[in-house]
């Protein structure tokens, strides 16, 4: 299954929210680059020490888990950033019912790091800030995503 596509009303939206709260202008880029700028303001909010607008957070999280899942296409790990999102991803054995076997928790701060490379695998999970359970719970081989 496909992500779902972000509308792109909601991204430049929540994008230009944004800026605004960064005292920056609105965004005057190419419609095809909303959901990478938007994952830039968020991350320079966080950057200023600031919480990044619900909306622009969530969009940005989304964003990124959609990619992962779409690079890493499957279901066999269930990779959750609450409170906004999750996806199922990675290749092999496909897990159908209950709790799955394999499941990554982490906060959104930590995952657009991991996501965009600011962050290795192995330094959020020396630091407790991913929690990883299950044999194939290990992403470290699909992050950081490629850009696209």
């Amino acid at each position: 299954m496909p992500p779902r596509k972000l509308d792109p009303e909601k991204l430049r939206a929540a994008l230009d929210d944004q800026l605004v709260a960064l005292d920056q202008p609105p965004y005057d880029g190419p419609a095809g680059a909303l959901a990478d700028a938007l994952v830039a303001a968020v991350q320079s909010a966080y950057d200023r020490g600031l919480r990044p607008e619900r909306a622009g957070a969530r969009l940005a999280v989304r964003h990124l888990l959609d990619r992962l899942a779409t690079t890493a296409p499957g279901r066999t790990v269930e990779v959750r950033v609450p409170p906004y999102a999750a996806v199922q991803a990675v290749d092999g054995p496909r897990h159908t019912r209950g709790t799955p076997p394999n499941v990554v928790e982490t906060d959104p701060r930590t995952w657009i790091d991991l996501a965009t490379g600011r962050l290795t695998w192995a330094e959020a999970v020396a630091a407790g800030a991913v929690s990883a359970s299950g044999a194939r719970a290990d992403l470290s081989a699909h992050l950081p995503l490629r850009a696209g």
